[in-house]
């Protein structure tokens, strides 16, 4: 095969794949054994075999295949020439009308400090396991800063560790200013931003803290901490933009087809999974567990491949109800997006999987939205033990502290939830989980949002008597908006 007939290979091309290509030897052929990442018709990197050398390789196809292999190739160069760890470019070419490939020496059981991060993200907060993961990183990209270069793709993994070693990856990411000198102030505030904004907004508070093993490495800025926030929280609000705007388009993430007839949204790693249930959602609400069967929503449990799955219809009760919704996003597309939104900031929900929507001419009809199921109690359940124990006598204080950070979290990203009865709070894996999300949402106004969030405080402690100890104790540990409860 060549380069150009793998643009026209698709997402999902079958391999093994015998591709032809050349470096200064000569011709000779890639076996690429197995993909990381696919970009359909622009960019395929995938672990392979050239000239009996297991090698990392990125193939380079499309209309934009020569500006991206002089990025890729540029950074790859800029990291070589400063000295900095980076797998070494084997082979590397640009032919005109196929496309352009690098082949990278392959760090054969390297593990990313983003995998490293995922081992310890539960810990507490900057435990040493935690904080040993961050040193490495922030170390490494000082090293970087100081010989005058930044990665605009800044992230956990981007830095492999190897045989003892951490390395710097995707050079295509990677720019400079002066090479071989400091990186300037704003710069410096600006890339760091990028990789802050990338961690879990609960570590903000000891941003500070850890920015002592990027100081310690590179010292040649006073860092201004206010400087930096602002730059993390800019970044913040473009990934999140950017996020929310790919759960609606096909993408690498998400699989979306649009029509005068429907929608349908689903993650792209359950496309293959969940294609006869988004073919015939209704019988399998019939055929499953019923969870609610009532005139606005129909919700059921399902079995799918040994995997407990929550399908729920959003029903359209009579020609009047039509008349209030078909013009507007339905309450599954509402419940798809603010479900990905907590996803994406951290806080615990089911997975959403798929979202579909019945149109007609565009005119949106019934909805279904399939999330993960919970397997653990509501808080109703789960406090019921301590509703009538004496003073005192609490729920595991691991519970509370868990509700603790959900609520300021939601005071965090400014998120009213709209109905946090007791049963839209679940316990699941060490974290309160958040359902039934069709009221959900996420405030500009600092003004509503204290309005809402009060709401959502008092509806949560109506789920207990006014006059018990467990009302008492969650009165006195829930967050409080300046304004919005008696002191």
């Amino acid at each position: 095969m060549k380069l150009s007939e793998l643009s026209r290979a698709g997402r999902a091309p079958r391999l093994p794949l015998a591709i032809e290509l050349a470096d200064a030897v000569g011709p000779a052929t890639l076996q690429l054994q197995r993909l990381l990442r696919v970009l359909p018709g622009q960019r395929y990197v995938g672990v392979g075999d050239w000239r009996g050398r297991k090698v990392l390789a990125k193939l380079l196809v499309g209309k934009r295949a020569a500006r991206h292999f002089l990025r890729e190739l540029q950074g790859a160069r800029l990291l070589a020439e400063q000295h900095l760890p980076t797998p070494l470019l084997l082979a590397d070419g640009l032919e005109a009308g196929e496309g352009g490939w690098l082949l990278f020496d392959y760090l054969d059981g390297a593990q990313s400090l983003g995998d490293a991060w995922r081992v310890v993200e539960r810990q507490a907060l900057l435990s040493d396991a935690q904080q040993a993961v961050l040193g490495e990183a922030l170390t490494a990209i000082a090293q970087l800063h100081a010989k005058g270069l930044w990665q605009a793709d800044l992230h956990l993994d981007n830095l492999l560790r190897h045989g003892g070693q951490l390395y710097l990856i995707d050079g295509g990411g990677v720019q400079g200013e002066v090479s071989g000198q400091p990186l300037s102030r704003q710069q410096v505030l600006e890339n760091l931003g990028v990789f802050f904004a990338q961690l879990p907004a609960e570590l903000e508070p000891h941003i500070e803290e850890s920015l002592v093993h990027y100081l310690l490495a590179n010292g040649e800025h006073a860092l201004p901490l206010e400087a930096l926030l602002k730059e993390v929280a800019k970044v913040r609000r473009w990934r999140l933009r950017d996020y929310l705007k790919k759960i609606g388009r096909d993408c690498s993430l998400f699989s979306v087809r649009r029509g005068a007839f429907g929608l349908r949204a689903v993650r792209r790693e359950a496309e293959v999974e969940l294609q006869g249930l988004l073919a015939a959602p209704d019988a399998a609400l019939a055929a499953g567990r019923s969870l609610k069967n009532g005139g606005s929503a129909t919700v059921a449990q399902v079995e799918l491949n040994g995997r407990p799955l929550v399908l729920k219809r959003y029903n359209i009760k009579n020609f009047g109800h039509w008349l209030q919704r078909f013009w507007r996003p339905s309450r599954a597309w509402h419940s798809w997006r603010e479900g990905n939104r907590l996803h994406f900031l951290g806080i615990a929900t089911p997975q959403p999987l798929a979202v579909l929507e019945r149109r007609w001419c565009g005119l949106r009809g019934r909805a279904y939205l399939i999330t993960d199921s919970l397997a653990g109690q509501d808080i109703l359940a789960r406090f019921q033990p301590y509703l009538a124990t004496e003073e005192g006598v609490a729920p595991p204080e691991a519970e509370l502290v868990a509700l603790d950070r959900l609520f300021a979290a939601l005071l965090r990203e400014r998120i009213s939830h709209g109905d946090l009865k007791g049963s839209n709070l679940f316990w699941h894996d060490g974290h309160w989980a958040l359902i039934d999300l069709d009221a959900m949402r996420q405030h500009h106004s600092a003004r509503r949002f204290v309005a809402a969030y009060a709401r959502d405080r008092a509806r949560f402690l109506r789920n207990w008597p006014a006059d018990s100890a467990l009302y008492r104790l969650l009165d006195q540990r829930l967050p409080q908006v300046p304004g919005t409860c008696p002191e």
